[in-house]
């Protein structure tokens, strides 16, 4: 009966996981595609200073981390200082930059399903630079992925999700979510290598140390001279307050995605975690074209479903690892 009741209440927590983590990022993603194509106010004004919810989001997600360790911590010593995070910082803060830049030019489904494409540049940079050599299996994932993403960017985007767009320029767009991606890599490597130099290094250390720099680059971005945008942004939200509560709003939902994310990877392990978040990105695609406007033509129906085969498939790979080697671990 204990191993049933411990079976039952496992099950619960990853059902609380996974709804935490769907609700969070599926209504993030509605909030950020309703700030980057909504016009404000009688005069139909547009928010056109996006970079200014990165920086919003990380002077949240520094202030609930610091809450956060000053709530959990234990007091353990340890962990990463705090300026070991300056390099992974500046990349941190120019990739997401990028991929929030790229709604002016494509829509939000096609930018979720550019993203999902993390595989490609990773293994490109394994081949080329490294000489790392792949399975004929994870080729087959890349190339779903590859084929699925270019064949949604070949296809023809609907007149109505266009006239929504502040700037309609696909390739320019895809460039900006491809760099994302490059960047994206290089944060993570970083984030990687500090975890294995200072192994007590708590998920809430490394979101308080990201955060904290990623602040102090956006505050010079955005406020570093007379005429930068963030005074713009601000005024903005001063006329506009229904814009204001929407960034509000993302920026919470991001922290407390966090959270769901830490708590499943805690208690389930980082497979569980992007078996999560992948489906999450389907469903914000369904979700963005159901209740925001954004059709998708029975091609682009194709190419995602031809993108989430491939995620799906990677995802049981290294299911089938991961059980390989437990198989190996086990005492014979």
């Amino acid at each position: 009966m204990e191993l049933h009741g411990a079976g039952f209440r496992r099950v619960l927590v990853l059902a609380f996981c996974v709804a935490g983590i769907w609700s969070a990022y599926i209504y993030q993603g509605v909030l950020q595609e309703t700030v980057s194509t909504k016009r404000f106010g009688p005069d139909r004004e547009r928010f056109e200073h996006l970079a200014f919810l990165n920086l919003a989001q990380n002077v949240v997600c520094l202030i609930w981390s610091f809450i956060m360790i000053k709530l959990w911590s234990r007091g353990s010593s340890g962990g990463a200082p705090w300026w070991t995070y300056w390099s992974a910082g500046i990349t941190n803060t120019i990739g997401p930059a990028m991929g929030i830049e790229a709604l002016k030019y494509i829509s939000y489904p096609a930018q979720v399903l550019a993203k999902s494409s993390k595989m490609i540049p990773v293994m490109l940079m394994g081949t080329l630079v490294y000489g790392i050599r792949y399975t004929f299996p994870e080729y087959l994932c890349t190339l779903l992925v590859a084929g699925g993403v270019s064949a949604f960017a070949l296809s023809k985007t609907s007149l109505k999700t266009i006239s929504k767009l502040a700037h309609p320029n696909a390739p320019l767009g895809y460039g900006l979510c491809f760099l994302n991606l490059a960047f994206d890599g290089f944060t993570n490597a970083t984030q990687d290598s500090i975890s294995a130099r200072y192994p007590k290094t708590s998920a809430w250390d490394i979101m308080l140390g990201m955060n904290l720099w990623g602040t102090i680059y956006n505050m010079v971005y955005m406020f570093g001279w007379p005429q930068a945008s963030g005074f713009e942004a601000v005024q903005f939200c001063k006329q506009h307050p229904e814009a204001a509560w929407d960034i509000f709003l993302y920026c919470l939902c991001g922290a407390v995605g966090q959270n769901f994310i830490f708590l499943t990877i805690s208690r389930f392990g980082s497979l569980a975690n992007t078996t999560i978040t992948t489906t999450r990105k389907f469903v914000s695609i369904v979700v963005s074209s159901l209740l925001s406007g954004n059709p998708l033509s029975t091609k682009q129906w194709g190419s995602v479903i031809m993108v989430f085969s491939g995620l799906s498939y990677q995802i049981y790979l290294k299911w089938r690892k991961l059980q390989r080697l437990q198989k190996k671990r086990k005492p014979m």
